[in-house]
């Protein structure tokens, strides 16, 4: 018979929201109304995420347990979208998010010191993955895939505006 060896945990990057709730009202109903458009409720769990950060500014593990609730899965299967989509965020980011495009036209153009620069302006670390936030909470800074402006390179978005650094 063969035994098998005790494992370590999978860690689990999503943070507690304490008190989460979707709000019944707008959000609530726009979730309700995409949920529709498809066929399947399964099929639905991209844009119900979409609509929960959008909402919130970051997925929750209380959020991932809601949408998986909402949509009749199991919280796997939504955690594993989040973990897996860049574009999803596993904890709270700044009022003001700096995006730093880290592609070849992008790196060739000076974005790995132009996120440098951001890091140590701000107190964070150059070095490390994923993205950071100052202890106040007003910045994060995050190295990003394309943002499609490789012939203004080097790129960056701040929020939502798209900027040539």
């Amino acid at each position: 018979m063969n035994s098998v060896a005790p494992t370590t945990p999978i860690p689990n990057p999503l943070q507690s929201q304490s008190g989460f709730a979707v709000p019944p009202g707008a959000l609530e109903a726009e979730i309700d109304e995409l949920i529709t458009h498809y066929p399947q409720k399964r099929s639905a769990s991209l844009m119900v995420l979409h609509a929960i950060q959008e909402h919130f500014g970051w997925i929750s593990q209380e959020a991932v347990e809601w949408s998986a609730h909402k949509l009749g899965l199991q919280p796997i299967n939504i955690y594993e979208l989040v973990t897996f989509y860049p574009m999803f965020r596993a904890s709270p980011v700044g009022k003001y998010q700096i995006k730093v495009c880290r592609t070849l036209s992008c790196a060739l153009g000076g974005s790995h010191a132009l996120h440098k620069h951001f890091c140590e302006k701000l107190g964070l670390d150059a070095h490390a993955h994923g993205l950071q936030t100052t202890k106040d909470g007003k910045f994060t800074v995050e190295f990003v895939e394309c943002l499609a402006g490789c012939g203004t390179a080097p790129v960056m978005m701040c929020n939502d505006d798209f900027t040539k650094a």
